[in-house]
């Protein structure tokens, strides 16, 4: 299949148009063919070893994902379908449900067995909604009637506490417009919302359940079902509840992405890649976004192409469990074979009509290229940072947690860094944990633990997290341009108990790192470089560390570090001049604007007290015209549960 020309006047950042989409869906559709069983009930895609859930799931999996693409391809084109593609899931779909929950070849699991089956449900519901006219209407009774009956239980409550809820919510949107079970649909859409809604925090944050899980599952589930459920079933109460939520998120998701089209690589299910293009797809489609329509396609053909360029697919054509290539550290349990083509989301633009400014206006740059920006997503308790000059994102974590998040517990690499980025690790395994404050007890580093937020504003973030029973830590984040601050405030820790801070693991082809103490660390310390293996970017890391040890009950820990793929890149010492008083920071950039900030009034007891962080009176420079006019002082979150309380994940 011959790949379209690029256009460099209308897509002067990617070069693709619809009809590079349009080629990758036919291609990624082809590509699992051979896989099918006999009678193309399932998919059964080649991997390293099956999910937790079992290879016959994995097969549904693998049937249901892709055939959300074929949806979306075909409903896209009004129809058109020249290589078949329904017609091959109409077939899998009769094979399927006729004798589910049997060893038949072809058979589904049943979704009461098998509750990963309930996931893949909604992928089913939602790709013969899309096609309503193409394949559902032309299905014989028999065959609907075995569908909607295996479809039914997905109506009941979610087995999961989390966004599993939006499973039933979807496919109960198909079974109301197909005018099965009505009443029973309009139950569960209602029940689903209601339990998602408590989830809300302002801002266009989810958690994703009783815990404080931001991810990206905020844009990829969380906002995505609620808004094209709205969207599809023509309700605009529900359009005007979600469609703002959805917005307000994307005025902050679209600057998770690098200008190389890198979506942040952060939290879960990473191995999703370009369905971190759906939101943005849907803002546009329902017109609750902030970006312009060249916009929107510059960020999603950018991260579409970017995976695709670095081998996101096999010699096969099939997509890999991983981030680039295969990466098996990025793997979680519930992962089969299948997994990657909840990608297939990603294509949700091509639901928009060929003519539609999204396809026809020329691009225009992301957030990333335009300015250097510092901003705060206060309800999560993150930090953004992005610089124009080389169009890399960083962002960093004071506030989001995996639900498996403990006390001293074990640390999610995905989740327990202090900071992430486009280029970047985490480091994994045995390897030392990059951009991690730890003590050293007994020879080992600590681990985080959840990040209790302690408060944002603009330009900074800060959190608490507890490494050792007993001693507590402080941490926060200034940022400006390329340079960091990082402070940790130690509390209760033994006299003389070894630090260790960490920075970022950089890989040989990578941007590079700089870390260089302020405060607390020996006057005349450098820091030392550390091997820690491979990360998601490659073989070979390196990571930087600055070793101490506390004084006195409340030892604070200061260091500047830096992460840039400018070249020549001038020493961080020279971005910051960074002055300790106390527990209270004064920080003088490099072009003559300051910050202060007074840990002890973000460490007071009342968590609704303004942590004081404000301009120096004394120290007033000239506003920086790079800096972000968005960047926004919120309270600390009101809803600030437990993590420990939060019921073990059963996901994707």
């Amino acid at each position: 299949m011959p790949t379209p020309p690029e256009n460099r006047e209308l897509s002067p950042y990617t070069g693709w148009t619809r009809a590079h989409w349009e080629t990758t869906a036919d291609r990624l559709l082809l590509a699992v063919r051979p896989f099918a069983s006999p009678r193309h009930g399932l998919i059964d895609l080649p991997g390293p070893r099956p999910s937790w859930s079992g290879a016959r799931s994995d097969g549904l999996e693998g049937w249901a994902r892709t055939f959300l693409l074929a949806a979306l391809r075909v409903a896209g084109a009004k129809g058109e379908d020249p290589y078949g593609h329904l017609d091959r899931y109409a077939e899998g779909l009769a094979a399927g449900t006729a004798k589910p929950g049997t060893d038949d070849p072809d058979s589904w699991p049943l979704t009461t067995d098998t509750r990963q089956a309930i996931v893949e449900a909604a992928s089913v519901a939602l790709g013969l909604r899309l096609t309503r006219p193409w394949l559902w209407d032309r299905l014989d009774d028999r065959t609907r009637r075995q569908v909607a009956d295996w479809l039914r239980p997905a109506l009941g409550a979610s087995p999961v506490d989390n966004n599993w809820w939006l499973f039933g919510l979807t496919v109960a949107g198909f079974l109301q417009d197909a005018g099965i079970d009505t009443d029973r649909a309009a139950a569960t859409i209602d029940r689903s919302l209601a339990r998602v809604d408590d989830w809300y925090l302002g801002d266009g944050w989810y958690s994703d359940g009783d815990n404080r899980a931001f991810d990206h599952y905020n844009a990829w589930a969380l906002h995505f079902y609620p808004v094209l459920h709205a969207h599809l079933a023509g309700d605009r109460e529900l359009l005007d509840r979600y469609g703002p939520r959805l917005r307000a998120h994307l005025d902050d998701y679209v600057h998770l992405f690098d200008a190389d089209g890198a979506p942040l690589p952060y939290g879960r299910s990473l191995i999703y890649r370009f369905a971190a293009a759906a939101a943005p797809w849907l803002g546009t489609l329902t017109g609750h976004t902030p970006l312009t329509p060249g916009a929107t396609r510059r960020l999603a053909s950018g991260t579409l192409r970017y995976f695709l360029d670095r081998g996101a697919t096999d010699t096969n054509g099939l997509l890999t469990l991983g981030w680039h290539g295969p990466y098996p550290p990025l793997v979680q349990e519930y992962s089969g074979p299948g997994s990657p083509y909840w990608a297939s989301k990603g294509f949700l633009g091509l639901l928009l009509p060929a003519d539609h400014p999204a396809w026809t206006d020329p691009e225009e740059p992301l957030p990333a290229e335009r300015a250097d920006t510092v901003r705060p997503f206060a309800p999560a308790g993150l930090l953004v940072q992005t610089t124009a000059a080389d169009g890399l994102v960083r962002l960093h974590n004071h506030g989001s947690n995996h639900v498996h998040s403990a006390e001293a517990g074990e640390d999610d690499p995905g989740y327990a860094r202090q900071s992430y980025s486009t280029r970047t690790g985490p480091t994994t395994g045995p390897a030392p944990a990059d951009n991690h404050f730890a003590l050293v007890v007994e020879g080992r580093p600590t681990h985080r633990g959840p990040a209790v937020p302690a408060g944002t504003g603009p330009g900074w973030a800060a959190s608490r997290h507890t490494p050792y029973p007993g001693v507590r830590v402080l941490s926060a984040t200034l940022a400006h341009g390329r340079a960091e601050v990082r402070a940790h405030l130690v509390l209760g820790a033994p006299e003389g108990t070894p630090v260790r801070q960490t920075g970022w693991a950089t890989t040989p082809e990578g941007p590079s790192a700089q870390l260089h103490p302020v405060h607390g660390y020996p006057a005349d310390g450098e820091a030392v470089e550390l091997p820690t293996g491979e990360t998601l970017q490659g073989p070979g890391s390196r990571t930087r560390a600055l070793h101490g040890v506390t004084v006195g009950p409340a030892a604070l820990f200061v260091a500047l570090a830096s992460l840039t793929a400018e070249p020549d890149p001038a020493p961080v010492a020279d971005l910051a001049n960074v002055r300790v008083t106390g527990h209270t920071l004064r920080v003088t950039w490099r072009n003559g604007t300051t910050a202060r900030l007074d840990l002890d009034a973000i460490d007071a007891p009342d968590p609704r007290e303004d942590p004081g962080l404000r301009e120096d009176p004394d120290l007033r420079g000239t506003p920086d015209p790079d800096d972000d006019p968005d960047s926004r002082d919120h309270p600390h979150p009101h809803h600030d549960p437990d993590p420990r309380d939060a019921p073990e994940p059963e996901d994707l």
